[in-house]
């Protein structure tokens, strides 16, 4: 492939330092005047898997740099920081600690809402849409019906993720909707290649894990765990997994470098999907070579489950589901309420 050999530079922040994180990287440290654009951007890698891989790709091959340098901003420097989770992730953002943020729809929507009458915060673009897989070790969990007191099931953040979502949809599904908070006390936050470990070990520190590939591979390898939900099951199709935001403030001051963030996106998803291959090994780099080949990433992005695609896909039920159990305040119009104009032309819903 063309990009093949770039430098990338990389910059790893964990998350317990977010604060520190604000005070390194300050909005009004960064190289830009009233009538130019940004030149420095920090966008956090996100919490890991198949549907961060598009911001993989933009990294490795200085997407964003390029786009921006035809667009005429020959000194754009993209800081790629380690950080994830859609709390903090939100967090980062209107905090001033990243200019970009990857995160699920329900943590999007909630930030969207709050931030409706202030950072005014809209889609960019979606990036994946993948099942999630609720993966248990107990022998006596079949169903989520199952879990017991002793039980605790990994989420990477509680009530916001899309985990939580789906939990609570299944909740007020078939227990109504004074009960839609049901299996919330059961879960508790973890990073996805943690709770593999916990849920590999047989500890007893997790009973089951609520994740997508390539975590949900990884786990489903030990004979002793089993699926018992997806979230395609609860949603009735496929939704968006991943999407890319930013406040309304940034694109206005920066729009060639909005602009070039979005054709980055775009071209990211035409590389993943034009060489499996390499986009294997860029994800293979990220998670760690122990567990996984080549052959089988390949195989995981070729399942007519996973996605790449800036087309929002069920971003409105996720949003009509919350507001009708008060997560949200305003209930949309329809998907394009919450998305920048530019992505509004898309067949999304």
């Amino acid at each position: 492939m063309a990009f093949k050999g770039m430098e990338v530079t990389k910059t790893f922040v964990p998350c317990v330092f977010l604060g520190l994180l604000v005070c390194l990287f300050p909005a009004c440290s960064r190289t830009t005047t009233t009538k130019s654009e940004v030149t420095e951007l920090r966008i956090p890698r996100g919490a890991g898997g198949v549907g961060f891989l598009p911001l993989l790709v933009m990294e490795k091959y200085s997407l964003i740099e390029r786009q921006a340098r035809e667009a005429g901003i020959s000194n754009l420097h993209v800081n790629w920081i380690d950080l994830g989770g859609p709390a903090v992730m939100n967090e980062a953002l209107l905090s001033g600690a990243a200019d970009f943020i990857a995160a699920g729809p329900p943590a999007f929507i909630i930030l969207w809402d709050r931030t409706r009458d202030s950072a005014k915060v809209l889609g960019v673009g979606a990036m994946s849409s993948l099942p999630m897989y609720l993966n248990a070790r107990s022998e006596h969990l079949k169903k989520l019906d199952d879990v017991t007191s002793q039980d605790k099931i990994a989420v990477t953040a509680i009530k916001v993720s899309i985990p939580s979502i789906i939990m609570q949809m299944y909740a007020r599904d078939k227990y109504g909707a004074s009960d839609v908070a049901r299996f919330d006390k059961y879960t508790l936050t973890m990073t996805h290649p943690d709770a593999v470990v916990a849920l590999l070990s047989g500890s007893g520190a997790i009973t089951a894990h609520f994740t997508s590939p390539p975590f949900h591979q990884r786990e489903r390898k030990d004979p002793q765990v089993r699926t018992i939900m997806t979230s395609d099951e609860v949603m009735g199709g496929p939704a968006t997994f991943t999407m890319l935001s930013t406040t309304s403030a940034f694109r206005d001051k920066n729009p060639k470098v909005y602009a070039s963030v979005l054709k980055a996106l775009d071209e990211a998803i035409d590389v993943i999907i034009d060489d499996k291959e390499d986009a294997a090994e860029i994800l293979m780099a990220s998670i760690g070579e122990e567990g996984f080949s080549r052959d089988e990433l390949v195989a995981l992005m070729n399942e007519s489950g996973t996605k790449f695609t800036t087309t929002p896909e069920n971003v409105m039920k996720y949003a009509a589901f919350m507001h009708d159990i008060g997560s949200i305040q305003k209930r949309p119009g329809s998907w394009k309420d919450m998305f920048f104009p530019e992505i509004q032309d898309a067949p999304g819903s």
